[in-house]
């Protein structure tokens, strides 16, 4: 065979191998980046290992992220049904949450489970049906007599409910994540309605969000469906929670309906029933309408408030010198004027504790209240750090993990340390990449109550800290216990089996102290 031959043979091998790489690429889904797909095996996926670490799901899938070149890897679904992808990337989030927002939305997994509690509110929808809820509902976080109003409902709930309930307990040990569980709902409610819950609204939507939990982290979704189709067993029972559930809303808004919308009343609900008036709808579907809404402002800010200050109570006790800056802090605030009160601070009075602010963030840093997030793909696409993605895929993002990461936060990223969000002079600063922190998720689906959720913190931070010495029985969280912490495995980053503490009055500051507390200042 002459040499030419020989040649000719080699560059058709070449070009052949060449071709096939590049059609495997395209058709397959393989990226120039090899992302890695850890713990998985033929037909039952990552099964193992979910099951296996399912009791520290979290911190699971940390491990995996660490462990990834581009903080990055692929999921493979039972018998091949679904493919993931989880990502901390900061870089990645943005172009899922803003540079290309259009091709990542709230995929089946989410609105199907999610469907009959949440209808097509704006927490469960996608494309221009989104769109036309936040163009609706944002420009009413900005009003100041929605801002007052929330305002005085925090404060209200805490002067006839949290704080004379704290006082009650005596020396007994109680639950604090349900009491403010409690707390954050009795104050939504107020909000949404302008009036506390009924206690069957309230058994009715718990035993609702419980069971959406449930089956949002079902391993195998099929097994709900079917349940659901042939209505039994705990679907059956779901059913008529959410027909109770469904009828208490209607009732409320019927009635609030017949005052004619008052423009006098402060309450969501009453300024969405006096704004649909113009929209054009037809009687049910504007009923429909609001059912929709209003459950949607009362899931948002029901548990994720109250999670995150379970979190932070568990943590100030295992760190006694930020409980110590913190009551300094508040000490100053509460002496530098005869009028200020633990419960009649203002956004503005709450605006000056940078301290607090930080050791908020920072909790919520690690134990953010939704621990993991999750869109579907429109499109192929590739995200920024040459990760492929197919059309249809699911793309989560851990914001969990991404508290977690040496390359996000620094060697120092699994401690609980306020101090980063400060500056020089002890002012709060966000000084990180938004996108590297998504608790309040980010984009254009950032959350328009976020401000407010600040301020409902620190103001039960406030008034809880003014009055009382929180102790967490059996130890709060330390950097050693930090290292396996006690959550369970649902839609929020729930603490498992509560929080115990114990409570006893604070002896008040004396004025040489807080004299002495100027001066270190």
């Amino acid at each position: 065979m002459g040499e030419n031959n020989y040649n000719l043979i080699i560059l058709s091998l070449s070009l052949l191998t060449l071709s096939t790489f590049f059609y495997r690429l395209t058709r397959r889904g393989y990226s120039a980046v090899k992302t890695p797909c850890p713990q998985s095996y033929p037909l039952i996926g990552n099964l193992i290992g979910f099951l296996h670490n399912r009791h520290r799901y979290h911190d699971w899938v940390t491990d995996m992220l660490s462990a990834s070149p581009t903080l990055t890897f692929r999921v493979n679904g039972f018998l091949g049904l679904s493919q993931s992808i989880c990502t901390a990337d900061p870089i990645n989030i943005e172009h899922i949450l803003e540079s290309n927002f259009r091709n990542y939305i709230k995929n089946n997994r989410y609105t199907s489970v999610m469907q009959e509690l949440l209808g097509s509110g704006i927490f469960n929808s996608n494309g221009l049906l989104w769109a036309s809820h936040r163009k609706i509902t944002g420009p009413e976080f900005a009003v100041v007599s929605l801002k007052t109003f929330i305002s005085d409902s925090v404060q209200s709930q805490l002067s006839k409910s949290l704080i004379p309930l704290l006082l009650s307990a005596g020396s007994n040990t109680f639950d604090l994540q349900h009491v403010l569980r409690k707390f954050s709902f009795d104050t939504i409610c107020n909000v949404v309605f302008g009036a506390d819950p009924y206690i069957p609204f309230v058994q009715a939507f718990d035993e609702a969000v419980e069971h959406t939990s449930n089956r949002f982290m079902s391993p195998f979704q099929v097994v709900w469906k079917l349940k659901r189709f042939f209505n039994i067993g705990d679907e059956r029972k779901y059913k008529e929670t959410m027909k109770t559930l469904n009828q208490l809303a209607m009732d409320v808004i019927d009635s609030k309906d017949a005052q004619n919308g008052c423009e006098t009343d402060r309450d969501l609900l009453s300024r969405f029933i006096v704004f649909s008036l113009d929209m054009g709808f037809e009687d049910e579907e504007r009923r429909n309408f609001l059912r929709d809404t209003i459950i949607n402002f009362v899931f948002a800010s029901k548990d994720p408030t109250s999670t995150a200050l379970t979190w932070f109570f568990w943590l100030l006790d295992g760190h006694p010198r930020c409980k110590h800056m913190i009551h300094k802090e508040l000490s100053m605030l509460t002496t530098s004027s005869t009028n200020i009160r633990p419960l009649n601070l203002t956004f503005d009075d709450l605006k000056s504790l940078n301290y607090l602010h930080a050791a908020l963030s920072e909790s919520m840093r690690l134990f953010p209240p939704v621990p993991i997030n999750s869109r579907s793909t429109v499109d192929d696409d590739v995200l920024p750090d040459g990760t492929y993605v197919r059309k249809g895929w699911f793309v989560d993002y851990s914001v969990y993990a991404m508290g977690r990461m040496e390359s996000l936060w620094g060697c120092d990223c699994r401690e609980f340390k306020p101090e980063r969000w400060l500056n020089d002079n002890g002012v709060y600063q966000q000084a990180y990449d938004p996108f590297g922190y998504p608790v309040f998720n980010g984009g254009l689906r950032l959350c328009m109550g976020k401000d407010l959720a600040y301020f409902q913190m620190k103001l039960v931070v406030v008034a809880v800290m003014h009055e009382f010495e929180i102790e967490v029985v059996g130890g709060g969280g330390t950097p050693e216990r930090m290292v396996d912490p006690p959550y369970s495995l649902s839609l929020l980053l729930n603490m498992k089996n509560g929080l115990p503490v114990r409570v006893k009055k604070r002896q008040q500051v004396a004025p040489v102290m807080l004299q002495e507390l100027r001066m270190e200042a």
